[in-house]
Parts: C-alpha cells; sequence; structure tokens
C-alpha cells in the first residue's frame, strides 16, 4: 500500500486549482501527495467563465476577454459597460494543460488514473481503494459529490442550474465578437427561470447555451430544440455545429461542510463551493482554494475549515424564492440589471461588498418576494 499525505479524490476545478496552489507557494514540497480521478483530464469537456479586474493566476487560460455584456429580457435590451471588470472565458482543456504541465515537473506528486471504490477513515489515516490497488493519507480532498446529502432532506431547497450550449461557426458575420450576452431572458420562460447564453469568440463563431435554474432537467431534445428557435430569431439559418457541451450544477445552500472530518475536507461542488444563488464556480473556487491552502499551513482539522457569511443568507432568500415560484427569476434580475449598477452587481456577486453597498443591490429587487421569503425562512430555523 503507498502512502501519501495528501489524496485528491477526484481532480475537478476545485482540487486542480487547490494542488496549482500548493505547489506555487513551495510549502509542501516534502509532503507526498496523490491525485485520484478515472478522467485524464483530456478533452475539452467544460467551458469556465468569470469576471475580474486585473490579470488573475489563470491568464494563461483564458481565450477570450469582454468588456461589456448584454442583458435582456422580452421587454428591454441593455447593453452593460462592466468597467473596471473583464468577462473572461476559459475552456476546460486549456485550464487542465496549465495545472497538468506545472504538476507533471513536480516529483512529489503522482496522477493515477483510476476509479475510486472506497473511502475508509480511522482515527489518523484515510484509506483508498480503488479496482486495482489501496492507497492511504493523513488528509484527504474529496471532491465526488454526493447527491443524497442535498436530496435527502427539505431544510435547504435545491434546484439545478442546467444547460445545453452549441459551439457554432455561420457562412457569414452575425455576431459582435467584444459583447457576450450575458442573460437573454427573451425565450420562453415555461413556468421556470430560463435563459440564453452567447460567447462570441469571433463575427462567425459563438457558444450559445440554453440554461435553466430549476428543479426537474429536460430532454436533450428540448434544449436543442430551444437554442435553434433562438437561433431563428437572430436571423442565423446556415451554420455548423463545432462542439457540444452539456452539464448542470447543485444549486442549494446545503451545508455540506458539515460532513467534513479530522481528515476528511469536502472541496467544490462536494463542499459547497459553488456560489449557490447563481451557479458560478470558477471565481468561488478560486477563492476557497486560496483559502484551503492557507488553512493547511497551520491546520490540520478539517472539520474547522469553514465559514458562514451574510452572503450565504442572501443566497439562500433567493433560492426559497425560486423554490416556491420559480418563474420570478427573470423578473428578479431583470430588476436587479435594468436599474442597477453593473459593475456593483458583479462586486456583490463576488461577495466583496460592504452592507452598504449590499442594501444599493438588494433593493432593486422586488421587495415583496424577499421580505416574504425571510418571513417563512425565519420559522424553520
Amino acid at each position: 500500500m503507498k502512502q501519501y499525505d495528501y489524496i485528491f479524490a477526484g481532480t475537478g476545478l476545485s482540487a486542480l486549482m487547490t494542488v496549482y496552489k500548493m505547489v506555487l507557494s513551495k510549502k509542501f514540497q516534502t509532503k507526498r501527495i496523490l491525485l485520484l480521478d478515472v478522467n485524464a483530464k483530456q478533452t475539452n469537456d467544460r467551458t469556465w467563465c468569470f469576471w475580474d479586474q486585473k490579470e488573475s493566476l489563470w491568464e494563461p487560460s483564458v481565450s477570450k476577454k469582454w468588456n461589456s455584456v448584454v442583458f435582456a429580457n422580452s421587454d428591454f435590451t441593455k447593453n452593460l459597460d462592466l468597467h473596471p471588470y473583464h468577462y473572461n472565458k476559459i475552456q476546460g482543456l486549456d485550464f487542465y494543460n496549465q495545472v497538468l504541465n506545472l504538476i507533471a515537473k513536480q516529483k512529489n506528486i503522482d496522477f493515477v488514473q483510476e476509479k475510486i471504490l472506497e473511502l475508509e477513515e480511522s482515527d489518523s489515516i484515510v484509506l483508498v481503494k480503488t479496482e486495482s490497488q489501496s492507497f492511504s493519507c493523513t488528509t484527504l480532498f474529496n471532491s465526488i459529490y454526493n447527491p443524497s446529502l442535498a436530496t435527502n432532506q427539505t431544510k435547504y431547497p435545491l434546484l439545478q442550474q442546467h444547460f445545453l450550449g452549441w459551439f457554432i461557426q455561420t457562412e457569414t458575420p452575425i455576431f459582435n465578437s467584444e459583447q457576450a450576452t450575458f442573460m437573454d431572458f427573451s425565450v420562453e420562460q415555461k413556468g421556470n427561470t430560463r435563459f440564453m447564453y452567447i460567447l462570441p469568440t469571433s463575427p462567425t463563431e459563438a457558444l450559445l447555451e440554453y440554461t435553466l435554474f430549476s428543479k426537474e432537467l429536460l430532454s436533450k431534445e428540448e434544449y436543442e430544440a430551444e437554442i435553434e428557435k433562438y437561433l431563428q430569431q437572430l436571423g442565423i439559418a446556415q451554420y455548423n455545429i463545432i462542439e457540444k457541451e452539456v452539464g448542470t450544477i447543485p444549486m442549494t445552500c446545503y451545508p455540506f461542510w458539515k460532513h467534513n472530518t479530522k481528515n476528511v475536507i469536502n472541496i467544490g461542488t462536494a463542499g459547497g463551493w459553488t456560489k449557490a444563488s447563481t451557479g458560478f464556480t470558477f471565481k468561488n473556487a478560486n477563492k476557497k482554494s486560496s483559502e484551503l491552502v492557507s488553512f493547511m499551513e497551520t491546520h490540520t482539522d478539517g472539520r474547522t475549515f469553514h465559514s458562514k457569511t451574510k452572503f450565504w443568507w442572501y443566497d439562500l432568500l433567493l433560492l426559497d424564492i425560486l423554490d416556491q415560484k420559480n418563474e420570478t427569476g427573470s423578473a428578479i434580475f431583470s430588476a436587479l440589471f435594468e436599474k442597477g449598477n453593473a459593475p456593483l452587481i458583479l462586486k456583490f456577486l463576488d461577495e466583496e461588498t460592504s452592507f452598504w453597498e449590499d442594501l444599493q443591490v438588494i433593493w432593486k429587487c422586488p421587495k415583496g418576494l424577499f421580505i416574504n421569503a425571510l418571513l417563512k425562512r425565519l420559522f424553520r430555523f
């Protein structure tokens, strides 16, 4: 049995961010580290977007930036100047290559491509069994999501951000490559929160995604029918589909961190690192991975790795509303962006605003919905 100081069970976004920063810190060079995943991370399987004011650690992976975006619904279209922010696009394979190229140079880090079958924890070690061998470690970082934790309870609502996207190439120039479509709620809502998302990379190329915040997923045919209808509305008749991507992200304030133990820390979606109210993952994971690396330098008990903030409560109220009245999502986001200050909203979504700034954002929302949600939530705790 091979022994390690740290094992990462699953090598998704959060795990790779964390181990990358461990390497850069140069404070874990004497520690043996193992990455375990059935997926070798050698395909372009997803797209991440995030906004930032300056170049980030992940700049080598950024393939496109936009300084402005469009927000729209059936009643209005608004061009939003994001300054001082930039909206960044990262393709999965570029990110994987940036991280794995650095990891491959480290003598103290191994990557084993095998399926994890079982985890066993004792007082001092964690045993990990795969299809062909076993490993042990002092600390395990688990990013394997267990959906039953959130589904087998009723205290915290659970929605899904689910989507299907086409990266298309048109015969004639149609897109403004310098402006992304952040949310377009002009699509039929059908009792849900539904919008289109467009990331143009050239006048003839763009990623279009049909996205929902709701409880139930759709069939593949339903997503694709809506994309086809939207393309017709844009006047796009001739195009080629270059790539497709599909995914679902749980949106919940369920306290996954309560399942941390002395030797096991849940990270990523499994640790509640996804921004619950929007499903945005990249920026949140970037912050939490930095916090985790700093934590490991001085702490050994995984049960103490968490801090609940005011933004957790804000997210919970929005999810309470969308759980009971899913069709109100368009009205809530439209109220924010029609009258609100876009950079301030982004700062709020990044959880970096003061309480006074919070009020400036929240006050733009439909007040009755949030007051009712607050009153009902107080009786649930």
